[in-house]
């Protein structure tokens, strides 16, 4: 009895060490990959065939399918995919999964050690956080050979006892519950196969048997996606259900036809560990061919089975792509939502900059209160950034990733301070209203031109920072000199006026003031712009690597 006893905590342990070492090495390859991960979420969204191959890609990087269906709850929840682009996504993730099981297929426990040894001595030693990185990621490797060991010594003990698993192996049906239930449980995958491998292995399990515990295993996995999207919307709710549905129907397809596709699998490998691997990946595979072809409908039922209302959470002037999730999950992902929500906080402040415009040239009384309103919504929203990026900060370990996550909480205070100079040009539009003051022919023209370049130099300055273009990011840099030289030139003129007798003191005032105001906003949307040249050095840096 304390021997099995004994046996139970070395198994659990196995399966803790195989779980940690995959943890370990999806988080190094994350931070290796540093911005190229972040770049690759980016390209999530395109046509079905990429999104399967993105989700693929991710899934091998994250090692894991639960974090990345996680990452699309949230991308599905905040707007940013649609429920068809996340799907494909989807299918690519239980394809890139598959990876792992394909890895703990190897028997190279030996060769595992001076995997060891090599990330120890790297992790201690390495001379860059790259190093660093790496020597982690060889210690998870490691690792998932030293728990695929633990478990297989722990059930050493039930060898020859097939007798214990009868009911098991003549009923497959309970081998497709079992894996469920036990992904549920534990919510890895990878665990599942493992001990999957382990038992059929030492002949505890037909193939049949293992192969049913493994489509078992792909519908318990979905449970992380439900998990994730119990506080969602209608759409985050809608992806997971996708997700369930996907494995559920592939896994009952593939149950009638288990005789088949026994075969079909016990043909491609002697080694009956190679065969459950193979039968894991090979069921994503035939899935998502099936499925694929049908993207359209799918979606299209679940979006009536699971239908959504008028209104989301991401309704409101409040963060849209601020997830918390995200950060736990994916750090890279993390800095692209604070990209993504400065993006949005640059075109509110664009617009308030429009609104002062119309405030000061066509005297809209009306709008000035809601000048004020929108000032605070854009203080609360940088706050909120700041915020969500210091916790993000916590997460990347990556130098490339952290340069960016510092440049984007740079920006946002700038994108807040356009909001305290367009709070300035409405308090001095309310004085003049309140004057009944008015600008000459010449000066409002002057004011015209000089509120055009200024919002022209915004607005490109936000387009540069979400295409991630650094020609844009040059454009904005002629545009601020120009706005520079204008503000000179204007002053000027003005100050001439007054000296003249042309001008009342009271307007020219508030026309230099106004054009002080516009001035900075442009050295605002200057420093933006730059933002953009830093991505794209980290971008070339990279790519030089």
């Amino acid at each position: 009895m304390i021997f099995q006893q004994m046996d139970v905590l070395t198994l659990l342990g196995g399966v803790a060490l195989l779980i940690y070492g995959i943890k370990t090495m999806g988080d190094a390859l994350q931070d290796l990959a540093g911005d190229n991960m972040r770049r690759l979420l980016t390209s999530l969204t395109g046509t079905p065939i990429r999104g399967v191959a993105a989700g693929a890609v991710v899934t091998m990087i994250i090692q894991s399918s639960s974090a990345t269906t996680v990452m699309l709850v949230s991308f599905v929840h905040v707007g940013l995919m649609s429920l068809s682009q996340a799907f494909s996504v989807i299918m690519g993730a239980n394809i890139g999964t598959t990876i792992t099981a394909q890895l703990i297929a190897f028997s190279i426990q030996r060769y595992s050690i001076i995997a060891a040894i090599a990330g120890i001595i790297l992790a201690l030693f390495g001379k860059n956080a790259a190093h660093r990185q790496a020597g982690a990621g060889l210690v998870g490797f490691s690792l998932l050979f030293v728990g695929m060991g633990m478990m297989q010594d722990a059930m050493s003990f039930l060898n020859g006892r097939q007798d214990l698993f009868e009911s098991l192996n003549n009923t497959p049906i309970l081998g497709l519950a079992m894996g469920a239930l036990v992904t549920m449980a534990v919510q890895a995958s990878s665990a599942t196969v493992g001990l999957t491998m382990v038992m059929a292995s030492q002949g505890l399990l037909s193939l049949e048997t293992a192969i049913a515990i493994i489509l078992g295993d792909n519908i318990g996995t979905t449970i992380t996606a439900v998990l994730a999207s119990l506080g969602g919307n209608r759409a985050a709710k809608q992806t997971a259900t996708a997700h369930v549905l996907f494995n559920v129907i592939g896994a009952c397809i593939m149950m009638l036809l288990l005789p088949y596709y026994t075969r079909l699998v016990a043909m491609t490998s002697s080694d009956i560990s190679r065969q459950v691997a193979n039968s894991h990946s090979m069921f994503n595979i035939l899935n998502t061919m099936l499925f694929l072809f049908f993207i359209g409908p799918y979606t299209e039922f679940i979006k009536k089975l699971v239908p959504i209302g008028s209104r989301t959470p991401t309704d409101g002037q409040g963060a849209r792509f601020l997830d918390e999730q995200l950060i736990d999950v994916s750090p890279a992902a993390g800095v692209e939502a604070v990209r993504k929500e400065m993006v949005r906080l640059g075109d509110i402040a664009l617009g308030m900059l429009r609104d002062c415009h119309k405030v000061i040239l066509e005297r809209e009384s009306k709008s000035i209160s809601d000048l004020f309103a929108t000032e605070k919504t854009i203080n609360q929203l940088t706050h909120q950034i700041i915020k969500y990026a210091t916790d993000v900060g916590q997460k990347v370990h990556n130098p490339d990733l952290s340069v960016l996550l510092n440049s984007c909480v740079s920006g946002a205070g700038d994108m807040e301070r356009i909001g305290d100079h367009g709070e300035n040009i409405a308090e001095l539009a309310q004085f003049m209203m309140k004057r009944k003051l008015k600008f000459s022919h010449k000066a409002t023209q002057e004011c015209r031109d000089m509120f055009d370049l200024t919002v022209e130099a915004v607005e490109k300055s936000i387009r540069a920072l979400e295409s991630e273009r650094p020609d844009l990011a040059d454009e904005v840099l002629e545009l601020e000199d120009r706005i520079d030289k204008m503000e000179k030139a204007l002053r000027a003129r003005h100050i001439e006026r007054l000296n003249s007798g042309k001008c009342q003191p009271d307007v020219g005032v508030v026309f230099i003031d106004i054009l002080s105001n516009l001035e900075r906003v442009g050295d605002h949307a200057r420093n933006i712009a730059l933002i953009v040249k830093d991505i794209q050095s980290v971008h070339t840096k990279q790519a030089v690597k």
